[in-house]
């Protein structure tokens, strides 16, 4: 009993992974992931996911070998709701006990793993693990091929004839050829023949079943022949040694290349240090009391000191200090950015020349660059497509391999001395049938097949991750390969996403009308005021506009709130729970018992606002406009520019090099969608201004149907349908909320350009993917009839068990190769460099913590007497 009985059902699924977004509760799906071992080919991946997919449970598996993880998506029901987190964790580890007792040691994805009181992350504990593996396959590498080393030793006595020492002489003879086949079997082919064995009793057999048989085979037919000489039979006991020495050193460099393929992931992790200095007490204007605490023991609100040349350890915002910081590992910026008072910084940053406070915003085990290693983690998880043909093959493969072998054996016993009596040895029919059998065993390499896609993706999107570009699977990386159409949004996407208010512009009756009650300046008889001064009608109406959008998040929102601080606007109350955006269109709320409408025309109308609104120069230099209502008339328009982004029209450029057509949607108008797709060189026939978000989606629904393969590239809420509809939504690092959640494919350095380097990146991915499957389809297909011994009547040649060994381990080895080199291609068009030292880190040394500390206090006694403390901000208009 593996736990199975019990009946397991849940609550409401997790978003990121459901397939239902639906708020029912009656049936979802929810997920486990678990960490498998024992796992050596694409049949045994094929065998894990059949013993997954066989439980009641259990509604889809997804098996990934290259990094060792199932994907588990399991049936709950609302009636554990409540309990859902417990029944899904027992569950999990029902579906772990379940594959041990079959064979594939297997446990529970955890967070981390327990390590001397510290969490040691996902990626890291499985490149320690995989380590210890290569280190333990490395010890039976130097045995087996120490047992090779004194075979070979026995036959140079074929060489040396009648000169050959007697020492030689006995290293060739039959008995101690023997007593090496069997330490070789018994000693660094031990594991292998036993895990082999076991998956053939279970009905899995996988490669490691294949070449047992083939060793097994080889051994028995030497011994036959060394214990009864008669029969006229060759004994080849070097066979099975060499055999075991070629697999092994192809399963070594196999598993060394798959720690080659990882070590992005876990080069990123590198950047965020283990211990930080955590600040005791009130600081004041003395130097801060310090203690060296664990990272992941960091709460929010906790404040370290970070002395120069050290990383920061948390997400957090610079309290105190001032410094230089290299932010290179999370923005691919390769210049220092000046921290001060106020701004925020991420973990893994460099501090170069100051002594900083930084105050924690997330947990100490919670950072970006820890989502993003997560993010990249999970995307290595989801399979390609393409590589489903592959695990059908593979999951058939050995018991046709199998098959083939007992009919080459048939063949060449019973019809091979009838049909080809010229290409029978002196042993005789029986004994080449064995050997071919043995061959066809040893030859065939289903593990090529299950490493092809994998490890291409695995490469694929670390490679991306480490460039900025976190591509959420193997899916994903194919569909952008095949991306023919990229749609642009034009606000924070093809420009900088930063408007500046450059107008204000009021109605002329706003004048002369009575504004807001209980304001500044206010008739103390009627409560009322009226505006005579121009600047007063501006600022008054930007006023009322940035209230309005205080608590949005769109970048004209935060250009109105900006232009308000810096021109020392009156702050206005706006009365809780009257606030209603709508995203594309604007926002109204009931501000000081008027309501106040800001957007586009048609929506300040359609919440009752009349009127002409009015005229102000708008569309030719690219300005947005936003009107503003109060209650039945339109008050003033308020116009802003935001300035394209430097690399928007080398990105446009590049991609209609790539043959990709590009066109813009936009939610301004059309004349100012035109400006600004003039500049970077788009046709105004691809411009399409005044779309709504459900606009965007029809636009991408549209394109859809006629044949195009379309990726959105968008920044904003406003944008989160469109890039859910898309084939491949591309979101800008700034993107918020659901707009984030929607994107396939997100650009963590915020820089355009890295939109054709993902097109780039998934092309030469699916390519590597292509070529990985070819070759380890055409390596089977010509090299199964070859050990069968096809070339024998006509050349009289054929293989070796021990050659057939070799040869299956250059198919893996093949695979991986061609996948590692898609980072030696991909880099080669794309260098990129991330400092690592700085100039001012070798004088380091120089100066003690004391000197440092004490360095810090007088620069904040400094900070106090400026007044720095204050909430700094950086406004232009």
């Amino acid at each position: 009993d593996d736990g199975f009985k019990s009946k397991a059902s849940g609550a409401q699924p997790v978003g990121a992974v459901s397939d239902e977004t639906s708020s029912s509760r009656s049936s979802a799906d929810d997920v486990i992931i678990l960490d498998v071992g024992g796992m050596s080919c694409g049949s045994c991946a094929s065998s894990v996911k059949k013993i997954l997919e066989s439980q009641p449970q259990v509604t889809f598996a997804s098996v990934n070998l290259a990094t060792e993880t199932a994907i588990v998506r399991v049936l709950c029901q609302a009636e554990v709701s409540q309990v859902w987190h417990i029944v899904k964790r027992d569950l999990g580890e029902a579906l772990a006990r379940h594959l041990t007792s079959c064979g594939f040691k297997s446990s529970v994805r955890e967070q981390g793993c327990a390590n001397g009181g510290h969490t040691l992350p996902v990626p890291i504990r499985k490149r320690e693990e995989r380590k210890a593996h290569l280190k333990e396959l490395g010890r039976r590498l130097v045995v087996a091929c120490a047992l090779t080393a004194v075979c070979l030793v026995g036959h140079t006595s074929h060489l040396l004839g009648k000169w050959a020492p007697s020492w030689i002489c006995l290293f060739h003879s039959t008995g101690f050829q023997m007593s090496l086949s069997l330490a070789a079997l018994v000693g660094p082919g031990q594991k292998l023949l036993i895990d082999g064995w076991k998956s053939l009793w279970r009905g899995s057999p996988n490669m490691n079943t294949l070449v047992g048989l083939g060793a097994i085979s080889s051994f028995t037919v030497s011994a036959i022949a060394a214990l009864f000489p008669t029969m006229g039979w060759k004994s080849f006991f070097e066979e099975p040694v060499m055999l075991l020495a070629f697999v092994l050193l192809g399963r070594t460099v196999e598993e060394r290349a798959k720690l080659q393929s990882s070590s992005d992931m876990t080069s990123l992790l590198k950047f965020l240090p283990s211990k930080a200095c955590l600040v005791v007490g009130d600081y004041g204007n003395s130097p801060p009391t310090t203690v060296e605490v664990p990272c992941e023991s960091l709460a929010v609100g906790d404040r370290v000191l970070v002395l120069p040349g050290d990383r920061i350890p948390v997400d957090g915002m610079v309290r105190a200090g001032k410094s230089t910081v290299d932010e290179s590992s999370l923005s691919g910026e390769p210049l220092p950015v000046l921290k001060n008072p106020g701004d925020e910084v991420g973990a893994g940053s460099l501090n170069y020349n100051g002594t900083i406070v930084v105050e924690a915003q997330r947990a100490g085990g919670e950072t970006v660059l820890g989502d993003i290693v997560h993010m990249v983690e999970d995307a290595q998880n989801r399979q390609a497509p393409v590589q489903r043909l592959a695990d059908k093959v593979a999951g058939h493969f050995c018991y046709g391999v199998m098959g083939l072998s007992t009919a080459t054996f048939a063949f060449w016993n019973f019809l091979g001395p009838q049909i080809f009596p010229s290409a029978i040895p002196q042993g005789g029919a029986l004994l080449l049938a064995l050997q071919l059998a043995c061959n066809v065993l040893v030859i065939a390499c289903p593990c090529a097949l299950g490493l092809a896609t994998p490890t291409a993706v695995l490469v694929g999107t670390s490679l991306g991750a480490r460039r900025g570009l976190l591509i959420r699977g193997g899916d994903i990386l194919e569909k952008a390969s095949l991306v023919d159409t990229v749609v642009f949004d034009k606000t924070g996407t093809l420009t900088v996403g930063r408007p500046l208010v450059t107008c204000i512009v009021a109605n002329s009756f706003f004048m002369d009308a009575p504004t807001l009650n209980d304001s500044p300046g206010a008739d103390p008889k009627t409560g009322m005021r009226t505006l005579k001064d121009s600047r007063c009608i501006e600022k008054e109406l930007l006023a009322l506009a940035a209230g309005v959008e205080a608590t949005a998040s769109h970048p004209i929102a935060q250009a109105l709130v900006d232009a308000a601080t810096v021109t020392g606007c009156r702050p206005v109350m706006v009365k809780d729970g009257t606030f209603e955006q709508e995203p594309g269109c604007g926002a109204t709320a009931v501000v000081e018992g008027r309501r106040v409408t800001v957007g586009t025309v048609e929506w300040v109308r359609r919440h009752g606002a009349a009127g002409e609104p009015p005229d102000i120069a708008e569309a030719l230099e690219g300005q947005t406009v936003v009107y503003v209502g109060m209650d039945n008339m339109i008050i003033g328009a308020i116009s802003m520019v935001d300035r394209v982004r430097d690399d928007a029209a080398n990105t446009v450029q590049a991609l209609h090099k790539m043959g990709v057509d590009i066109q813009m949607l936009s939610g301004d108008k059309q004349v100012a969608a035109e400006a600004v797709a003039a500049q970077v060189g788009i046709a105004n026939d691809k411009v399409y201004g005044g779309v709504s978000p459900y606009g965007k989606v029809e636009c991408i629904v549209r394109l859809q149907k006629n044949g195009r393969t379309v990726a959105m590239v968008g920044d904003g809420i406003n944008d989160a349908a469109a890039l859910a509809q898309s084939d491949v939504g591309i979101a800008m690092v700034r993107s918020v909320g659901a707009a984030g959640e929607a994107a396939s494919i997100v650009l963590t350095h915020n820089k355009l350009l890295q939109v054709v380097d993902a097109i780039e990146l998934s092309r030469m991915t699916l390519k590597k993917i292509q070529q990985n499957l070819w070759w380890a389809f055409l390596y089977n297909i010509v090299g199964l009839p070859v050990a069968a011994g096809i070339l024998l009547p006509s050349t009289g040649v054929m293989l070796t068990p021990s050659l057939s060994g070799a040869l299956m381990g250059i198919s893996s080895l093949g695979v991986m190769a061609n996948s590692l080199l898609l980072k030696v291609n991909y880099s080669r068009q794309h260098p990129f460099v991330v400092p690592t030292t700085h100039p001012l880190r070798a004088n380091e040394s120089m100066h003690s913590n004391s000197e440092l500390i004490t360095s810090f206090s007088n620069q904040l006694e400094e900070d106090v007497e400026r007044g720095s403390s204050q909430k700094s901000g950086k406004y232009a208009i």
